[in-house]
């Protein structure tokens, strides 16, 4: 095993050339860890919200005291991987040199390198059978935080869910598991993802040609993935006791208080090892699969990042990791 490995470090806020590679020591794993060799990880909007500070409106205040106040504090982004357990730390057991994972550091992030430790108890799964590299390495973010709020909304059979974003990481996932529950789903996207979409399970909705506050629906649940819209925007189209899902949204619909009977339920998504199980699993079943976009090699980190900064991503850009990568 090599001593040092490289990384991408984020190195201050703003556009992806505060990205540098730099060479780092291979870290230890301590007891209760496994040492990863990263295969493949992502750069998920949250990955580039970081990098340029971009906080969604009311956490401004609060963004460099949590994060950093001149660079993110952790300068190693990427929030899930797929790849190899390459060492063992003491004390653990189930593991073994050589096997195929998947994991989830989530805000702990440190993923945009070639190693990472990985505690046991966090979520960390063997790679599911079946599932490519790309898609194992996309499996978590976009999967944890749409099964979240799924449960937030109880989702279940019958319900008449709004995907606001259906193509991107999240809203992808949101789509096809909200189907894998019974749910009838409507996903709002551009023009150019109205075929994916379609593909998942879920009727459509062209936002550059149709409002979907116009159209005289109502939904039992409204997901707005990308901030499109807020909880007053929605409120009108939100059926009795209805709920509202600012995923990406700000301090005021975090905040908001239920109005009308109807309710915004908002906040950072859990990070729960069962959650990635089941996803495993609906992987390993064909009931998840998810979306990759577009798949860059290692050193072009900083164009997955610009990438992600355009708004036109689809589903999750995923890099392979490594310099042979």
């Amino acid at each position: 095993m090599p001593h040092t490995m490289q990384v991408w470090e984020c190195r201050g806020y703003g556009g992806p050339d505060r990205l540098v590679l730099a060479e780092r020591p291979v870290p230890v794993p301590r007891p209760g860890e496994v040492l990863v060799r990263i295969a493949a990880t992502t750069v998920s909007s949250g990955d580039a919200r970081i990098r340029a500070l971009r906080l969604p409106p009311g956490f401004g205040l609060i963004g460099r005291p949590m994060l950093g106040f001149f660079g993110p504090r952790q300068k190693i982004l990427g929030t899930e991987f797929a790849g190899h357990i390459a060492a063992l730390g003491p004390g653990v057991t189930g593991w073994r040199e050589g096997d195929a994972v998947v994991g989830f550091p989530g805000a702990a992030q440190g993923c945009h390198a070639e190693y990472r430790t990985m505690p046991v108890t966090r979520p960390l799964i063997a790679w599911p059978a079946g599932v490519s590299l790309e898609q194992a390495a996309a499996l978590a973010f976009g999967g944890t935080t749409a099964r979240h709020f799924l449960r937030r909304a109880q989702v279940g059979p019958g319900t008449r869910l709004l995907v606001i974003g259906a193509s991107g990481a999240v809203g992808s996932a949101m789509v096809q598991l909200a189907r894998a529950m019974g749910a009838e789903v409507t996903g709002v996207t551009s023009a150019r993802n109205l075929d994916l979409v379609r593909s998942l399970g879920a009727d459509t909705i062209d936002y550059g040609q149709q409002d979907f506050r116009t159209l005289g629906r109502h939904w039992d649940v409204i997901a707005d993935t990308v901030a499109a819209a807020s909880f007053g925007a929605v409120l009108p189209c939100l059926a009795p006791a209805g709920r509202y899902l600012p995923i990406a949204g700000g301090l005021a619909d975090l905040l908001a208080r239920p109005r009308q009977g109807r309710t915004s339920i908002g906040g950072p998504a859990a990070e729960r090892p069962e959650d990635l199980v089941a996803l495993g699993q609906l992987a390993e079943a064909g009931a998840f699969r998810p979306v990759v976009g577009a798949v860059m090699d290692w050193q072009q980190m900083p164009q997955a990042h610009a990438l992600v900064d355009s708004g036109h991503k689809r589903g999750s850009v995923v890099v392979r990791v490594g310099p042979a990568a």
